[in-house]
């Protein structure tokens, strides 16, 4: 956007890839469901939902937020675990398949399948002049994803490598450099060079990422126990408290990537045009 934002590119370049094979987690970008080729799969104008997990879409969640209540379809559990079973035990088979890195006990356990526990998902379809351009969320167990919202699986790595990774993607800092390449869709060749910070798991900025994220994320009892593997209570926050963990966590995953201040004030200035950022800056 500008000669002085160039110098803020080239740091955030520094850090190493999303897909670099130095970070202590391997994440995986993955399509679930296809919208089209699935949709015998799914139900999508049942008479009632009792019983059936909702089928995601890009809109059906937000930063910051899992649920906004907009659904592509809905599905049977037990059907679609099934479908979904015999996917990856079939995709497990192709060595470019990164199902084909998780252990044979994993793959043939049906009570494994990442449908069944709290993981990232992000909007495929966005825009780099939307308000946020990158949007993630921590999605609740018992859904299942359209490929308007891939998902992250992780060969390698836990829940707080999860909430840090969560915590990055949700921040300005890295927004801003998203924006730089997004036009309409998050593919996944877009979304790997995206550069991560890698400090060490015990460094104090990343804990506290981590702390945040999932203060953030673990919103009810859903995610009790991904909120107990990172240490922090469920029940979410709200309002002033909100807005203050959202500032932090854009500043600590700012010092991360090396900012200094002018740096954030230039990632602020030229982040969205016509956006009042003085407020959150």
């Amino acid at each position: 956007p500008s000669a002085e934002s160039g110098e803020v590119f080239l740091k955030l370049r520094r850090h190493p890839r999303l897909d670099a094979d130095e970070h202590p987690w391997r994440a995986r970008a993955v399509a679930e469901l296809h919208a089209t080729n699935d949709k015998h799969h799914m139900i999508l104008d049942p008479p009632s939902t009792d019983g059936l997990w909702p089928v995601y879409k890009g809109a059906s969640f937000d930063i910051w937020n899992h649920d906004t209540g907009e659904y592509y379809a809905w599905a049977d559990p037990d059907y679609i675990c099934d479908v979904l079973q015999q996917r990856r035990q079939n995709q497990a088979r192709l060595a470019r398949s990164v199902f084909s890195e998780l252990p044979a006990i994993v793959i043939s356990d049906r009570r494994t399948l990442p449908c069944r526990f709290p993981r990232i998902a992000f909007r495929d379809v966005t825009n780099r002049t939307n308000a946020r351009t990158l949007i993630a969320a921590l999605v609740p167990p018992n859904v299942v994803l359209a490929n308007q919202a891939p998902y992250f699986l992780w060969a390698e790595g836990d829940e707080c490598d999860q909430a840090y990774l969560l915590g990055v993607l949700s921040s300005i800092p890295l927004d801003w450099y998203a924006r730089r390449y997004v036009e309409t869709h998050v593919n996944f060749h877009v979304l790997y060079p995206f550069p991560i910070p890698n400090p060490s798991k015990d460094a104090p900025l990343r804990r506290r990422v981590e702390e945040i994220s999932g203060r953030l994320a673990a919103v009810d009892d859903r995610y009790a126990d991904w909120a107990v593997a990172v240490g922090v209570p469920v029940g979410g926050v709200a309002g002033d408290e909100k807005d203050d963990l959202v500032a932090e966590l854009d500043a600590a995953v700012a010092l991360l990537y090396g900012l200094e201040e002018p740096d954030v004030r230039i990632i602020f200035e030229t982040f969205h045009v016509g956006w009042d950022h003085a407020p959150r800056l």
